[in-house]
């Protein structure tokens, strides 16, 4: 054994330091074999020193580091009313209230139109106070547009957006004189084509002016479906068709009202009347407070 065998074995048997993996940015090319630099796609288990994984993030700790995704409502999984239940709670509305009336104050079908027409994000007693001295003068479309728009905007300046319903106002009593004779035309097309008329506003004309069984469905009527889960839907149109649906044909006359009429005085957006509410036992809303 000569000095060369000595060499082997003490280089064998020397402490071996880890060699630092040198850092090379991304434009330089790989490290060829051989070299000790750790391959850029090397396996973990060749790392001398393998990345600790991150800690687990508890479900609590999770949110309060991010904001919950929104929680759909449970009235989405609440059991539908029976048509027996349904049945009911129009039985106790047409009890409590046999002849309900719309709270817009009108002289004949032109004149319930307008007013619909401005009650458009406006209550019904500011409008009433605008249309009471308004209608003494102009009750038809001709009075309207003899009126003019620079007046009739002076009698309709404390609605919001008055220019606006000021302007379709005398556009749609025109329409009615060179189009219809100077009449409310009775079909949903044809209310709907009139300047500043939408779906609400023919079916308001139709079920109160012409006895048809429409339902106008406004943001009262909006709630009132969705939070008692009697017709849930996203838009106005999906709780019309859904409450035209299941309200019995003997209700539909006045069902439109007594729903207003339940939004707007007992099942209020903020606090809602529950200990008033006359279906409170029937109705759906997790979050009743009676």
């Amino acid at each position: 054994m000569g000095p060369q065998y000595t060499r082997i074995m003490a280089k064998i048997t020397r402490p071996q330091r880890a060699k630092p993996v040198p850092v090379r940015s991304p434009s330089k090319k790989p490290a060829k074999a051989g070299s000790g630099a750790a391959p850029k796609s090397a396996p973990k288990s060749a790392s001398k020193t393998p990345l600790k994984k991150a800690p687990k993030t508890s479900p609590a700790a999770k949110s309060k580091a991010a904001p919950a995704k929104p929680v759909k409502k449970a009235l989405k999984a609440a059991k539908p009313w029976t048509p027996a239940e349904i049945r009911e709670a129009f039985s106790r509305f047409a009890a409590s209230n046999p002849e309900p009336r719309g709270e817009l104050e009108h002289l004949n079908p032109y004149t319930l139109l307008v007013a619909v027409v401005l009650s458009a994000q406006a209550t019904d007693a500011g409008v009433n106070k605008a249309t009471r001295p308004l209608f003494k003068v102009a009750d038809t479309p001709q009075k309207m547009i003899a009126l003019g728009e620079e007046t009739l905007r002076e009698y309709i300046k404390t609605i919001g957006l008055y220019r606006t319903k000021a302007k379709n106002v005398i556009a749609l009593s025109q329409k009615l004189i060179t189009e219809f004779g100077g009449e409310v035309p009775r079909t949903r097309g044809e209310l709907e084509s009139l300047p500043g008329a939408g779906r609400k506003t023919a079916n308001v004309v139709l079920n109160m002016a012409f006895g048809e069984h429409t339902m106008a469905v406004d943001t009262h009527v909006f709630r009132v479906g969705n939070r008692t889960g009697l017709a849930p839907g996203k838009t106005p149109l999906e709780v019309e068709l859904g409450l035209e649906k299941v309200i019995p044909a003997e209700f539909m006359l006045h069902a439109h009202h007594w729903l207003i009429l339940h939004g707007r005085y007992t099942c209020l957006a903020r606090k809602p009347r529950c200990e008033l509410c006359l279906i409170k036992d029937l109705c759906r809303w997790p979050e009743k407070t009676a």
